[in-house]
């Protein structure tokens, strides 16, 4: 029987949210995968590849898990509404949603008959709303087009929450270096090279105050003025305490 599928497009323009050649994984049920039809099939790994994701086939407990930018999303799929056992598709996804922290159902709904007999039995068994998320299509290319781009999207902001952590953490690591520095330049005679000298060898300013003046000659390439000057500044009241000049 042909199905009729239309050919598979891809995302306008996916390089502008990825910048590896692969835009994440797909895992598909084995299950799932038995019960369509081999023009759908067909049509979800041309869709995929177009889309620079890849295609694994394995034993799992949702229809689908999309991997993308360190983001694990999991799918129902249920492309056939007639006939489906309620009780027992209610009870797996109460079950998924569990398991899973982004978790979606997917449902073809071509007719408006098939559309209201799920919002009766989503009261019936008392579903939270948006937990998790129903998605109603009018057809089954429609259906996998909107989980790919679901998880596309989703993995993207993981991504940009990422990149913006990154950011923050070398924000913060660039201020704290700003402070060492200030702190160690204020010892008499340590300029901004012997501060990077001693945070490289040295590091923190706890381990300079302790260190002697013999193990600084020995790790640094500072003075011996200088390697006294620190000892002192960390050891004597009498030096650090005292008011100085410029």
């Amino acid at each position: 029987m042909n199905r009729g599928f239309r050919d598979s497009t891809p995302f306008s323009n996916p390089a502008s949210l990825w910048t590896s050649s692969s835009s994440g994984v797909c895992m598909m049920s084995s299950t799932w995968r038995d019960e369509q039809h081999p023009s759908f099939l067909n049509f979800i790994s041309c869709f995929l590849r177009e889309n620079s994701f890849r295609l694994n086939i394995v034993p799992i407990a949702p229809d689908f898990i999309f991997n993308c930018g360190g983001l694990s999303v999991a799918f129902m799929f249920l492309t056939n509404w007639d006939g489906v056992d309620t009780e027992s598709f209610y009870r797996k996804v109460q079950k998924l949603k569990e398991q899973f922290a982004n978790f979606y159902v997917v449902i073809t709904l071509p007719t408006k008959e098939q559309n209201d007999s799920l919002i009766h039995s989503y009261i019936k068994y008392g579903v939270q709303l948006g937990r998790p998320t129903f998605v109603p299509v009018r057809d089954l290319e429609m259906g996998f087009e909107k989980i790919v781009k679901i998880a596309h999207a989703r993995g993207a902001c993981k991504r940009q929450d990422a990149l913006a952590k990154i950011k923050a953490e070398k924000e913060k690591s660039v201020q704290a270096m700003e402070i060492y520095l200030q702190v160690v330049t204020s010892i008499p005679g340590v300029d901004s090279h012997g501060a990077n000298v001693l945070n490289q060898t040295i590091g923190s300013i706890e381990a300079i105050a302790k260190s002697s003046k013999e193990y600084l000659l020995e790790t640094t390439d500072l003075s011996p003025t200088t390697a006294e000057t620190i000892t002192r500044f960390f050891r004597d009241p009498k030096f650090y305490l005292a008011p100085k000049i410029g």
